[in-house]
């Protein structure tokens, strides 16, 4: 091996050194989230104002964090303005937790739901990573949404755009695409994908993903594909349906497979 071969390793070295370790990324992170939803933390906060310091320095970690990684070219406003818009990001968090709660007969609380639910886990993960990209930082969110796929099965691109009261159930093995697009009021069931008919590199600026209206029930093992693709409001999706064309609002798209059940004495 010669000595280009070392060089190009250790510029890769140096740069990775600069950037801050996807373990310290996705802690600050968790730190934002269990601020937000102290079910998940054992931290005890006595006054507004050490809340109010609390979400200060983790405003300095992510300012930290965007110089590092060079994410934004004015990393103080980008910084502020990300934890400016936490309010409304707590708000939507908190519509997802009412539909996880209304929608599951097992979840007894909201703090049940808080506490255990890998749905509502992969869900915080997207909307933080979502309002980050948003501000146009990079990288950050992509590892933030990994970091959430690799504790529940559940693979959302932060670039997705989903709308309020959000439901997955179950979720292992769920992926939503970079350009999908959801709607209100949304169930899906494990195993769901919202994908893209191409992977073509050159396709990377198009719409790949499909789009799903409001009130839309998609259960387990269905795949939805092709960024022309809408699932009208309103409409049930059956379990291992396999889709690649529009469906009207109202609708109920069922898979045709039959399953014959045969006596012992019949085998």
């Amino acid at each position: 091996m010669n000595d280009e071969f070392y060089r190009q390793i250790l510029n890769k070295q140096q740069l990775a050194e600069a950037v801050p370790s996807n373990k310290e990324i996705t802690a600050w992170a968790m730190e934002v989230i269990r601020l937000l939803f102290p079910e998940q933390s054992k931290k005890v906060f006595l006054s507004i104002g050490q809340l109010h310091d609390e979400f200060a320095k983790l405003q300095d970690e992510l300012l930290h964090i965007m110089n590092a990684t060079k994410a934004c070219a004015e990393g103080k406003n980008c910084a502020q303005s990300f934890f400016n818009s936490l309010p409304e990001l707590y708000r939507i968090l908190n519509t997802d937790i009412q539909a996880i709660f209304n929608g599951d007969p097992a979840a007894r609380s909201e703090f049940e739901v808080i506490r255990t639910y890998p749905g509502f886990f992969a869900i915080s993960f997207y909307r933080l990573a979502h309002s980050l990209y948003e501000h146009n930082v990079p990288l950050i969110p992509r590892i933030l949404t990994e970091y959430a796929h690799s504790k529940t099965g559940i693979d959302i691109h932060p670039a997705a755009e989903i709308d309020e009261y959000f439901y997955i159930d179950h979720g292992t093995g769920i992926v939503i695409g970079e350009t999908t697009r959801i709607g209100k009021n949304v169930k899906l069931y494990q195993g769901v994908t919202l994908g893209a008919l191409s992977v073509a590199k050159y396709m990377a600026d198009t719409k790949r993903h499909p789009t799903v209206e409001d009130n839309v029930v998609i259960y387990s093992g269905a795949t939805i594909l092709g960024g022309d693709t809408v699932v009208g409001h309103n409409s049930i999706i059956g379990g291992n349906v396999w889709l690649t064309k529009t469906v009207e609002p109202h609708s109920r798209v069922f898979n045709s497979a039959t399953v014959k059940v045969l006596k012992k004495s019949e085998d």
